[in-house]
């Protein structure tokens, strides 16, 4: 795959307890896969991407706070499946071992499960605050202190 590098990327929450689970998962599998509702941005998201992988930048959620939220994350987007009753369709294969430890991330709670490689921490002096960013094809920045709640299409910065 040539890789080109995209007008827009993601920007999305995961909760950190299992970015470190979801890092190993990835290595280990080739991809990991993480749970949303927001089945519309995955797939606006593929349709603008085309069959190129997308950089996602990670915002590290339900951690303690010190000071304004940062992206500590990254990966590569590669694409997302349906939810099959909630669950992704391949069970456990692709999903951070955390996740078995919270029964609605496994069972019908997920409308879509969107697919990573590469998952990374960044080193700290890389981290970039999130007000950094701005909707994809908005004029303006997300204000001091902005947490993303949901998965959001952003200019690449």
């Amino acid at each position: 795959m040539n890789v080109v590098t995209m007008t827009f990327a993601l920007l999305t929450p995961v909760p950190e307890v299992h970015l470190e689970d979801g890092a190993a998962q990835c290595t280990e599998a080739g991809k990991v896969a993480f749970g949303s509702r927001a089945w519309e941005v995955f797939r606006d998201v593929d349709i603008l991407r085309g069959n190129q992988a997308v950089d996602v930048y990670i915002y590290a959620s339900q951690r303690p706070g010190d000071g304004y939220p940062v992206v500590s994350w990254m990966g590569r987007y590669v694409g997302h499946v349906e939810g099959v009753n909630g669950a992704h369709p391949e069970g456990l294969k692709y999903r951070p071992p955390s996740t078995s430890e919270h029964v609605s991330d496994n069972l019908g709670h997920w409308a879509v499960f969107w697919e990573l490689e590469r998952l990374y921490r960044l080193p700290k002096d890389e981290h970039l605050f999130t007000h950094r960013f701005r909707g994809y094809n908005k004029k303006s920045n997300y204000k001091k202190g902005f947490v993303p709640e949901r998965p959001l299409i952003v200019e690449h910065p």
